[in-house]
């Protein structure tokens, strides 16, 4: 692969932090993962000098790069637009994302449907309220996780900011019915010092997707699975143990998206700064351990 050929298409692996400018910051953000050594599914990435034109170089690229992922491997294709992910603007939702996608011709076409995305009226309404120049978007493509749970994990309390606090939400299957809301998804809220579930709040999960022939399929949930908890202790301290991980890493808050194969294997698919995070109020007077509970959560939790 020539000079100009790498400068287009990279292994996720290869990228860090300083590529975010020519790959976007999705892909960036993976390639740090990767390089700290957080689970992530493999993958390449497309950078912007593609300039948003199919070549055949560029498609002989792509399907070199999708064969080492496996034969018929179903994948993720993920806009990585310059500034996305980013301490200033995550662009959660503004451009599109493909998923379960197998085929080069697929995967070419959803690349397409990428670049497009960085012109939907809501992208460019995003970046005119952040006052955000010159748009690019890179491509993310990630090898998909045949999630039997899924999730976002915060590594504070996004709405007290409390930083010694992590808040994590799990689903069934893939995460397109808590995204759509369709479900509520479990919440709970644990100690990262301790691991200790502070607040656990189970909910009715009746329909979850999960991988198709043809993409993702929704189905009904059983009704002795509707009202179970997705997570179970240990997995929790899994969890709680990569956030700190990435929260490490990264030197802030992280909103992270994960996924649990039917295999027990953990997975961060993406991390991204928690933006806005609140500024924390003064500490209580002391007092008996339960007296500073419900000074600090209230009699509903926070």
């Amino acid at each position: 692969m020539s000079a100009a050929e790498a400068q287009r298409i990279r292994g996720l692996e290869e990228l860090q932090a300083a590529d975010a400018e020519t790959f976007g910051g999705k892909s960036a953000s993976l390639g740090e993962l990767l390089r700290a050594e957080i689970p992530v599914p493999p993958g390449f990435a497309i950078s912007t000098a593609a300039s948003e034109e199919m070549t055949d170089t560029l498609r002989r690229d792509i399907a070199a790069r999708y064969a080492g992922l496996g034969e018929g491997a179903a994948v993720a294709v993920r806009s990585s637009a310059v500034g996305e992910d980013s301490a200033e603007a995550t662009f959660a939702g503004q451009q599109d994302t493909y998923l379960w996608v197998r085929g080069v011709d697929g995967i070419c076409e959803a690349v397409q449907k990428c670049w497009a995305s960085l012109h939907n009226p809501q992208a460019v309404a995003y970046r005119e309220r952040f006052s955000i120049a010159n748009p690019a978007m890179g491509v993310t493509i990630q090898l998909m996780v045949d999630a039997a749970i899924s999730g976002v994990m915060f590594t504070c309390n996004p709405v007290s900011g409390d930083r010694s606090m992590m808040a994590i939400n799990a689903s069934w299957g893939l995460g397109l019915a808590v995204v759509g809301g369709e479900v509520t998804p479990d919440d709970y809220l644990v100690s990262k010092i301790t691991g200790e579930i502070v607040r656990e709040t189970i909910s009715d999960k009746h329909v979850e997707y999960v991988a198709g022939d043809d993409g993702p399929v929704e189905i009904e949930v059983a009704d002795d699975r509707r009202h179970e908890p997705c997570l179970d202790h240990d997995v929790i301290v899994r969890l709680v143990e990569v956030g700190r991980r990435v929260e490490g890493h990264f030197g802030s808050p992280q909103d992270i998206e994960w996924a649990i194969n039917h295999g027990g294997e953990l997975f961060v698919l993406q991390s991204r700064p928690v933006t806005a995070v609140p500024k924390r109020e003064p500490a209580p007077p002391a007092g008996s351990a339960m007296s500073l509970i419900f000074n600090k959560f209230g009699a509903g939790g926070s």
